[in-house]
């Protein structure tokens, strides 16, 4: 079944939108408010390009959440479970942010611009506003606003190579999260080693959204020697590699999930000095363990094309776990996805997942697998 998505003034535009219709948009999703670029009507070439050459996406909905002023740095210690006391001007940390339970609500790349201004690059929730709420609650001499700010990436084995021609051999020795002030044909923007994928690349954060089209143009012609073509964060490419993905695999309904569940209790330091929002019912998860564990499910059957939300996972007739997202991987010729699982399920439990409930349900048999898969 085939949706289509309103073009309104109600849901924002980022700075390369234009640049994504001229270059055959077929779909877009919403993301913190803002349309995102889903597809460009050849999902094989922009996985191959993704794999082997260089993959250009419009990311501009992965909003940055500036803090600044004389209590910035405490601020983000205040919001962040990760010991950020080591982090230094021009380093990018990925970093946890929790509720008063524990329970991760976004899981941002932090940028130090300097000593006294943060970027949180976010994921798809609405940080601007908890950062305002405890700046203000907690009395944080701060500024907490929405810079002029949109990335836009490139991704792919050989996206360190267009980067080189666009902005010289410095580029090679950027190491990983790190970034650096730069511009482009006189485009002001910061360049970081990042993005969404396995593969390699970059994000280009142009700090002037004025001159969005002239920086998707002067990409993408740059890039047309390495075979460069428009796409979106690619969903199969992300499960083979076991990326996290805060939208589908965090915020379930009936149960969030915590960093330990989720894998990322090394970016939860509760042994330091921090006095991080979350802590106290951290330190209770880790000492009782974590309920569930994120895990890899190969699924038998036909091949399958996506779900549209989690669907739980069953023993029988229990549920012990939720399926988040599932893909058909053509590397490895399975149907694969993945989600969480209950941390003392034995290990020759015999699961299945319903993938088309009533009236004509589809029960497939799910075998747990190691993450990544690739």
């Amino acid at each position: 079944m085939s949706y289509s998505i309103h073009i309104g003034p109600n849901i924002r535009k980022s700075p390369f939108f234009d640049g994504t219709v001229a270059d055959g948009v077929r779909g877009f999703s919403v993301y913190n408010h803002m349309y995102i670029p889903g597809n460009f009507g050849d999902p094989e070439g922009e996985y191959d390009r993704l794999l082997n050459g260089v993959a250009m996406w419009d990311v501009g909905a992965e909003r940055q959440v500036e803090i600044w002023g004389k209590d910035a740095a405490a601020l983000v210690d205040r919001l962040c479970s990760r010991d950020l006391s080591k982090t230094k001007v021009g380093q990018g940390r990925y970093v946890a942010v929790c509720n008063h339970k524990g329970q991760l609500i976004n899981d941002p790349v932090l940028l130090k611009l300097d000593d006294h201004r943060y970027w949180l690059s976010i994921a798809d929730s609405d940080i601007q506003l908890w950062a305002e709420a405890v700046a203000h609650a907690e009395g944080f001499e701060v500024l907490v606003h929405e810079p002029d700010v949109s990335p836009l990436a490139i991704q792919g084995p050989l996206a360190e190579d267009l980067a080189v021609d666009l902005f010289g051999d410095w580029v090679r020795d950027l190491k990983y999260f790190w970034f650096r002030e730069t511009e482009l044909f006189g485009i002001p923007l910061v360049l970081c080693r990042s993005g969404w994928s396995k593969q390699g690349g970059f994000e280009l954060f142009l700090t002037d959204g004025t001159r969005g089209r002239e920086l998707w143009e002067s990409v993408r012609e740059a890039g047309q020697q390495y075979r460069i073509g428009p796409g979106a964060p690619n969903d199969t490419e992300r499960i083979e590699s076991g990326l996290l993905s805060y939208g589908a695999d965090c915020r379930l309904p009936d149960w969030p999930a915590d960093p330990f569940e989720l894998g990322l209790g090394h970016i939860v330091d509760l042994d330091s000095d921090s006095d991080f929002i979350g802590k106290a019912a951290l330190k209770e998860i880790a000492a009782a363990g974590p309920e569930r564990r994120r895990t890899g499910f190969i699924l038998d059957g036909p091949k399958v094309t996506g779900n549209e939300h989690p669907m739980p996972v069953l023993k029988g007739d229990e549920t012990v776990g939720v399926l988040s997202e599932i893909t058909y991987s053509k590397r490895l010729e399975k149907n694969i996805g993945i989600g969480l699982i209950a941390t003392d399920l034995p290990e020759d439990a015999f699961l299945t997942v319903d993938l088309a409930a009533e009236p004509d349900p589809d029960y497939r048999s799910l075998t747990l697998a190691d993450l990544p898969f690739l």
